[in-house]
C-alpha cells in the first residue's frame, strides 16, 4: 500500500469503507446479483457521488498504485458523474494518493528490470496504464542505451544455458526471437546474440594437435 494511501486511512482523511460504498446508481459494487442491474430502481437509494468515489478510489489504491486515467475509467463505469469524480481525483492527487510520474518511474524500473522489456515495450505498458506522455518521458529516463544493451545481454546469456546442445543457427534464431518479443531493436538483437554465440563457440582444434609423432621424437 503507498505511504500516502496508509497515512489517509490512518488520519481517517477518507474512511477506509464508508458506511455508504454503494456505486452512483445506489448498488453495492462488492454484491453480486443475479439479474442484470435494473436502472432507476426506486428501491435502490441513491449514493452521494463524491462519497462513492472516494470509497471505489480507495478500495482500489488498497490493491496497488493505479494512474489517474485508470481511477477516472472505474468510476465512470460505476456511473459516478464526472463533475463528482474530477473533484476526488484532483483531491487524491494533491494529498499525493494518485502519482501518476512516480507509477511510471516505479513501473518502468520493474518491467525493464524484473521482465527484461526494451524501452518501447516498457513504453507500450505505460500507455496501457493510462499515463500520458510526460509521466512516460519520465519513466524512460533511466533507460538508456547502454542499460538496455547490458539486459540484452544478460537475457541472452541466461537464455543460453537451456539452450546448450542445440545447432546454432536454432540458438541464434531463438535468441533473436526472444529479444524481439521484448521489444529490442532487430539490429541490436543480433548483434547481441552473435557476440554471444561467438564468445562460447569453441576454439578451432590446430591440426598439428592431430599430427602422430615417430617414435624418436617421444
Amino acid at each position: 500500500m503507498p505511504r500516502a494511501l496508509r497515512a489517509a486511512l490512518a488520519a481517517g482523511e477518507y474512511g477506509a469503507r464508508p458506511a455508504d460504498s454503494r456505486d452512483a446508481r445506489g448498488a453495492d459494487p462488492d454484491v453480486q446479483r443475479d439479474g442484470p442491474e435494473v436502472p432507476g430502481d426506486p428501491e435502490q437509494p441513491l449514493g452521494d457521488p463524491e462519497s462513492v468515489a472516494r470509497a471505489i478510489c480507495l478500495r482500489l489504491l488498497t490493491q496497488r498504485a493505479r494512474s489517474r486515467a485508470e481511477l477516472a475509467g472505474a468510476l465512470e463505469r460505476r456511473g459516478v458523474p464526472a463533475e463528482s469524480a474530477a473533484r476526488v481525483l484532483d483531491r487524491f492527487t494533491e494529498v499525493g494518493l494518485i502519482d501518476d510520474l512516480e507509477l511510471a518511474q516505479t513501473l518502468a524500473g520493474a518491467q525493464h528490470r524484473e521482465r527484461g522489456l526494451a524501452r518501447r515495450a516498457v513504453a507500450a505498458k505505460l500507455r496501457q496504464r493510462g499515463l500520458d506522455a510526460d509521466a512516460i518521458d519520465r519513466g524512460l529516463a533511466g533507460i538508456d542505451a547502454e542499460s538496455e544493451r547490458r539486459r540484452a545481454e544478460q537475457l541472452v546469456d541466461r537464455k543460453l544455458v537451456a539452450l546448450a546442445g542445440l545447432p546454432t543457427p536454432v540458438q541464434q534464431r531463438r535468441l533473436v526471437g526472444l529479444l524481439a518479443r521484448k521489444g529490442y531493436p532487430s539490429s541490436l538483437a543480433y548483434e547481441v546474440v552473435r557476440q554471444a554465440l561467438s564468445s562460447r563457440a569453441e576454439p578451432a582444434a590446430d591440426p598439428r594437435d592431430e599430427l602422430e609423432l615417430p617414435a624418436d621424437d617421444l
